[in-house]
């Protein structure tokens, strides 16, 4: 996983609606980068349903909150849909942002082992640094946990 303090990798990924997003185009605010395994299973409905809830004092806050995740646009643009969101849903079919931040790895299910998307969070301060890292997010109450850390950043600037 990536580590705090460090310089965020920068992406272009595009959102539902096939918009290219590109971590530079948030550059002066902070940016809360989620990623899920899968569209439409229920801890990731979960975890996009709390993090919307807490949308708007997010953005009193100042940031953004980005869920990624393997799945396609069209994908997501039925599950951003269905679930009401209000925040960006990007798509990275290829992994590499996955793998960039560390959120792409072997994974147990069952007692199988395989690679796919870890659950976790990066923090992003307006300077394009990471600020908090979550690697192995479990979904009850980590939104709020989220919004607690940047509240907690932001106050000791």
């Amino acid at each position: 996983m990536i580590e705090a303090g460090r310089e965020a990798p920068d992406f272009a990924l595009p959102d539902e609606e096939g918009k290219i997003h590109r971590l530079g185009d948030y550059r002066g605010r902070w940016v809360v980068l989620y990623f899920y395994p899968k569209d439409n299973t229920p801890g990731c409905s979960a975890e996009a349903r709390d993090f919307n809830q807490l949308l708007s004092e997010f953005e009193r806050e100042g940031a953004v909150v980005i869920g990624v995740s393997k799945d396609s646009p069209r994908s997501h643009a039925r599950f951003k849909s269905k679930l009401g969101l209000g925040f960006t849903l990007l798509a990275d079919e290829g992994t590499d942002v996955l793998r960039a931040y560390g959120a792409w790895g072997k994974k147990k299910l069952y007692g199988k082992e395989y690679e796919g998307t870890i659950r976790s969070t990066v923090l992003i301060d307006p300077e394009g640094r990471v600020a908090a890292v979550w690697p192995r997010v479990r979904v009850k109450g980590h939104a709020q946990a989220v919004l607690e850390k940047l509240r907690e950043l932001k106050g000791s600037q």
